[in-house]
């Protein structure tokens, strides 16, 4: 289990201490702080799930899954993609029951944002669970350089960077080695922190930190222009068709931080640097929902839908590919797709609908 230093949870002190304030008030139930709800204490579906999504495009088509999936079981769901948020608001959000559910949880990634310290300084856990398992260990993080740069320098791991050599072909201008990394507010930019804090290798590299999309749009510029390039990225993910490794960039290994006892290694992977199996430095991470403890008490239907869901991550990979090489793609791409996979899955949806309605 990934564990995170006080560094980590004091970056997400002030919301996680003021939901926490509020849930030790009363305040932090299935109802609170909205209109709405669904119909508590009840085992037949129906009443209003208030939904959010998080905003990694790579999730959207899985948010629209569950959202037509609970509207077919009886409720009345809003749309997540009003709701689009970053996992530092959206949890606190869940927490205080001013949202019900999203199903873009990583873990253990996201395994901090279930916790949090009260003013007092006590450790307590928010009342929101995870709950099912959307894509059991298929989501792989790590840290990726184009193969040219790879090649000329021998890089295999990210301990590479230790090596002067390797800082000053990275380097521009200030000594330090540029790391693409992630939006504030995800979980991955919070390791990424914790990583160049704990790790040998990140005595010379920083995180650029911005939009995911445009870092991955720098990263791609620079690699055309052969520019060395370090960046980070996950699984599934559209950034590996533009970005292919193997081909275009390759995995580097990584040590895992410290007290990390969960496995990091990936076998056979394709475009790794390093040996096999590829030891990245990064648990291998379920995709799961999350919900309000509240909301699964007293709404068993809703439990037993989101323990029974499962989508192949083939199917994830290849709507989020299609997504990419579409000039435009708006909501009404993403919810067609999101009905797409339900029909061709309509057996399967009709078991797991008939298992939630008991």
């Amino acid at each position: 289990m990934m564990r995170w230093p006080a560094a980590t949870l004091q970056a997400l002190g002030p919301l996680t201490v003021l939901a926490l304030a509020i849930a030790a008030c009363g305040s932090a139930t299935g109802d609170g702080g909205g209109a709405g709800g669904p119909a508590t204490g009840a085992d037949e579906p129906g009443g209003e799930i208030r939904m959010a999504r998080a905003t990694w495009d790579t999730g959207f088509m899985q948010a629209a899954i569950y959202q037509q999936l609970l509207d077919e079981l009886g409720y009345d769901v809003t749309d997540p993609a009003e709701e689009t948020r970053e996992p530092v608001t959206f949890y606190p959000a869940l927490a205080r029951g001013e949202l019900d559910l999203w199903v873009n949880g990583w873990f253990p990634l996201h395994e901090p944002f279930l916790r949090g310290e009260l003013v007092t300084g006590q450790q307590i856990s928010e009342p929101i669970e995870p709950v099912g398992t959307q894509v059991p260990a298929g989501a792989i993080q790590g840290y990726l350089v184009d193969r040219e740069t790879a090649e000329e320098l021998d890089l295999t791991s990210m301990e590479d960077f230790t090596r002067p050599e390797v800082i000053e072909a990275f380097d521009d201008g200030d000594g330090v080695v540029e790391l693409l990394g992630c939006n504030d507010g995800w979980g991955c930019n919070l390791a990424i922190e914790d990583h160049i804090e704990s790790l040998a290798w990140g005595e010379s590299v920083e995180q650029v930190v911005g939009d995911y999309i445009e870092l991955i749009a720098e990263a791609e510029q620079r690699i055309a222009a052969g520019e060395p390039t370090l960046f980070y990225t996950w699984t599934p993910n559209w950034t590996v068709d533009v970005l292919v490794p193997g081909e275009d960039v390759v995995w580097l290994e990584s040590p895992a931080l410290p007290d990390e006892d969960d496995p990091t290694s990936v076998e056979g992977l394709t475009g790794c640097a390093g040996s096999d199996p590829c030891d990245l430095g990064w648990v291998v991470n379920d995709i799961r929902a999350v919900a309000n403890a509240d909301i699964l008490e007293d709404n068993p239907p809703v439990r037993r839908l989101l323990e029974a869901v499962e989508i192949p991550l083939a199917d994830i990979a290849a709507q989020n590919a299609r997504m990419n090489a579409a000039e435009e793609y708006t909501e009404d791409d993403i919810r067609a797709d999101a009905r797409d996979w339900i029909d061709a899955n309509r057996d399967l949806v009709d078991e797991w609908l008939a298992t939630a309605r008991g």
